[in-house]
């Protein structure tokens, strides 16, 4: 308990220095870049995963507040992270980092069974600066897709690199809320960000403004990869069903899959 408190301790202390070191300028991102690859090793080591899974209740319960602070600073350097990482592009430079590596391995399988084709319309929610899922998706599938983000900089840089790593992909990115998203009602493919705090409000929100038929990807983190990412909720059983799970040892977070539960079948009329 002792050596994983001050673990976690230099995480929270590194990503708070590097966060504040933020300016926009590309040549900085080193340090935060090798703290996040270090941190994304560090939940991905099985004997940490081990160590964590053996804590008691009450060593949990004493660690929850430094949980909540690495969970949401952790949250924001990745995103600053993306912005780096967009800027050294459009700069005429690129890197490949750990954390980068485990996002781009899971979109082959995001979806399980359920397959994205060229006549498949896509949303994901929080796509950030530098979106990798977008990307990846409209090239090997065609289909088309939407990406939102509450993040007016993320959103200006990400459409400078779909420009310049696929202008001719049909993707769309803009700075709107979900509830603003006009066309959200012809998406059959949702993918939630697994740094977004708020994506099971956002699942609810999406019951009644999607298809019947829509599938939704829910990027989560149990156990200590809950360090890294928000956590899996209990859902409405009457709106959503989870449908099936990716749990992907060795990256930072696994995959769960909602479908709209089936409508109440109507009561029959009692003759007489």
């Amino acid at each position: 308990m002792e050596l994983l408190y001050r673990s976690l301790l230099q995480f929270r202390d590194k990503f708070v220095q590097a966060a504040a070191q933020y300016d926009g300028i590309s040549r900085n991102n080193h340090e935060l870049q090798q703290t996040i690859d270090d941190y994304s090793a560090f939940i991905t080591d099985a004997n940490n995963q081990r160590l964590w899974a053996e804590l008691n209740p009450g060593d949990v319960q004493e660690l929850h507040p430094l949980v909540m602070q690495l969970r949401d600073i952790s949250a924001r350097c990745v995103a600053i992270m993306e912005k780096y990482r967009a800027l050294k592009l459009l700069h005429g430079g690129d890197d490949r980092h750990e954390y980068f590596h485990h996002i781009e391995a899971s979109i082959e399988k995001e979806f399980g069974s359920f397959t994205v084709t060229a006549d498949s319309k896509m949303l994901l929610i929080g796509s950030g600066a530098f979106p990798m899922t977008p990307l990846l998706i409209a090239k090997r599938t065609g289909a088309e897709v939407i990406g939102i983000d509450i993040d007016r900089e993320a959103v200006d840089l990400g459409r400078k690199v779909v420009e310049r790593l696929g202008p001719y992909l049909p993707i769309r990115l803009e700075n709107v809320p979900l509830e603003r998203l006009q066309d959200i009602g012809t998406v059959t493919h949702i993918i939630i960000s697994s740094t977004v705090s708020v994506k099971y409000e956002l699942l609810d929100l999406l019951h009644e403004a999607t298809q019947p038929e829509v599938v939704v990807a829910m990027r989560y983190g149990n156990g200590l990869k809950a360090l890294f990412n928000y956590p899996m909720e209990e859902v409405d059983d009457g709106k959503w069903q989870l449908n099936e799970t990716t749990v992907r040892p060795g990256h930072v977070f696994d995959v769960a899959l909602y479908r709209k539960a089936p409508a109440p079948a109507p009561a029959r009329e009692v003759l007489r």
